[in-house]
């Protein structure tokens, strides 16, 4: 595909610099067909496209790798076979050609015939207290005059999106045991659910 910028650059190198065809192929690295095409032309793109593309050796193979295809896609997760597998029970039935053609073919297939997702629910509405979510900070705060850093519990509960939040002076196992819900003691949420019960 030629772009804009390189149409442009050829026909400068030309009708402006006055360069040869054979010069101007030779400095972009293309062929003097192709320049050539560029300067008869007044076109500002080119593009080709394959229409069809050839497989000499896989061709005939299309047939008997499609049903080994769906037949693998079949199977269930574990004992699917890998494309190396697949190509070497082609090889079985008399197939010659390469690995790479049958890789980029099976790519192919299975970009048609892919597999739909699954579909996943996420909860958008939770019952209160059925779900919290829970994170650590370090702050520097100002306490009498003294700059400190503290470890500061962050709690938000899912049904109201309630935050509450709980500084401790240092990180010990009784600070998680105190801060986080649904451990030996979950004040956080026991605070939390007493909030909402006010509102």
């Amino acid at each position: 595909m030629l772009v804009v910028e390189t149409v442009a650059r050829i026909r400068r190198e030309h009708f402006v610099k006055g360069k040869t065809i054979r010069e101007i192929a030779r400095d972009l690295g293309m062929s003097r067909n192709t320049v050539r095409k560029v300067l008869r032309s007044g076109e500002t793109s080119f593009e080709y496209e394959r229409n069809v593309q050839p497989r000499p050796k896989l061709g005939r193979w299309t047939a008997a790798l499609d049903e080994l295809l769906e037949g693998n896609a079949a199977k269930p997760a574990r004992e699917q076979l890998t494309l190396i597998r697949i190509f070497e029970e082609l090889r079985g039935l008399g197939y010659d050609g390469g690995y790479d053609a049958l890789r980029r073919y099976a790519k192919r297939w299975a970009k048609q015939h892919g597999t739909a997702t699954v579909a996943a629910y996420v909860p958008v509405s939770f019952a209160p207290g059925e779900a919290y979510q829970f994170d650590w900070s370090h702050e520097v705060v100002l306490l009498s005059g003294v700059t400190v850093i503290v470890k500061v519990a962050h709690v938000r509960l899912c049904h109201s999106r309630m935050l509450f939040v709980r500084a401790y002076p240092r990180e010990t196992q009784e600070m998680v045991f105190d801060a986080e819900p649904g451990r030996a003691r979950p004040r956080a949420l026991l605070h939390a659910a007493a909030a909402l019960q006010d509102l």
